[in-house]
């Protein structure tokens, strides 16, 4: 039996960031994504409020300063929450990429939000042959929701047709 086998089970982080390394060091793969996944890492509360504006890496790719932009009012509170704002980051990649980050106080556009799609209403006709159906139903809330199902599904085929 081999030495390496014969040490024991070892974290799959550990090796892979030995095996990984050299391409993060040529590539830099998590900067692009830092910027398209920054709410879903640092959650919708801080990413509504701040954005990354750009990376310096540190050398061999690692421990690099994010340079981020923070409206007036959160900049201190992001100040208190730099190290969990790191580990969030950390964690999400897997690997030490990020080590402080440098903030500017600016304005922050919010994202375009599209309105929501207005739902479907059932045909009056058809709302009736389904509350005729719902009758033999004796409990309520199953009653309810039966219900909003139906309306929903009869809904979404009118639609559909009309299409």
């Amino acid at each position: 039996m081999s030495d390496k086998r014969a040490s024991g089970l070892r974290a799959i982080g550990a090796e892979s960031s030995k095996a990984t390394s050299p391409i993060r060091r040529k590539r830099g793969f998590f900067e692009a994504s830092v910027f398209s996944d920054w709410s879903a890492i640092v959650g919708p509360d801080l990413g509504g409020q701040c954005v990354p504006l750009r990376l310096s890496r540190g050398p061999e790719g690692e421990g690099g300063t994010l340079h981020v932009r923070v409206t007036g009012p959160l900049a201190l509170e992001l100040q208190h929450l730099e190290p969990q704002v790191i580990e969030r980051i950390n964690g999400f990649y897997g690997f030490r990429a990020i080590a402080r980050l440098r903030m500017h106080q600016g304005p922050i556009t919010p994202p375009i939000r599209k309105p929501a799609p207005v739902a479907p209403v059932a045909a009056p006709e058809d709302l009736v042959s389904l509350h005729a159906q719902l009758e033999s139903v004796t409990d309520p809330e199953l009653r309810r929701a039966l219900k909003n199902l139906g309306e929903s599904v009869i809904a979404r085929k009118s639609r559909h047709q009309s299409d």
